[in-house]
């Protein structure tokens, strides 16, 4: 498997992943067009064989440049369970040191990016806060409403040592020391 920063040719893949899903808000693919070219370092896309396994959108906030809002995460439905969500997630965080705090706005019931946020927030020794978001109200069709959900701070050593930058996961001699 291979994580690398998406082209303009993913743009359709990804907006044919997300359509497929049965479970993802689907953008319109010129949306997906334009993260996959006007933000392709803060995106990344994971492919095997030549086929889109899985995809992380997202860009730096404009009021808070440290901090990367993850737009989506999905993976197809045959690449489940094999931590490509995480993986994702790691691959653009391994790219900046300058991040400190990763954002994402999810429903309740999505108990799956509930779960991926928590590990990646554990994993990074970071806090998990949730605050409003988007009150249901705001969406034109019925929608949950959509909290925030914040980790972070952390700690750019926890990104060190490229190139691949290992997270404390990968190299236990840079987990911070709890006293």
């Amino acid at each position: 498997m291979k994580i690398r920063r998406p082209c303009a040719e993913d743009g359709a893949r990804i907006w044919r992943l997300v359509e497929s899903s049965g479970v993802l808000d689907c953008n319109s693919a010129y949306v997906y067009l334009l993260l996959c070219t006007h933000f392709s370092d803060t995106c990344a896309v994971a492919e095997e064989d030549g086929k889109l396994l899985g995809f992380v959108t997202g860009y730096r906030l404009p009021d808070k440049p440290d901090t990367w809002f993850v737009w989506q995460v999905g993976v197809g439905s045959a690449a489940r369970g094999r931590g490509i969500g995480k993986r994702l997630l790691r691959a653009v965080l391994t790219r900046h040191d300058d991040l400190h705090a990763i954002e994402a706005t999810v429903s309740p019931s999505n108990r799956a990016s509930r779960a991926l946020f928590g590990s990646l927030a554990r994993e990074l020794r970071a806090p998990l806060r949730e605050a409003a978001g988007f009150a249901s109200p705001l969406f034109p069709d019925s929608h949950e409403d959509e909290p925030v959900l914040r980790i972070g701070p952390f700690s750019e050593y926890l990104l060190r040592d490229r190139p691949g930058r290992a997270l404390p996961a990968d190299r236990p001699e840079l987990r911070p020391r709890l006293s």
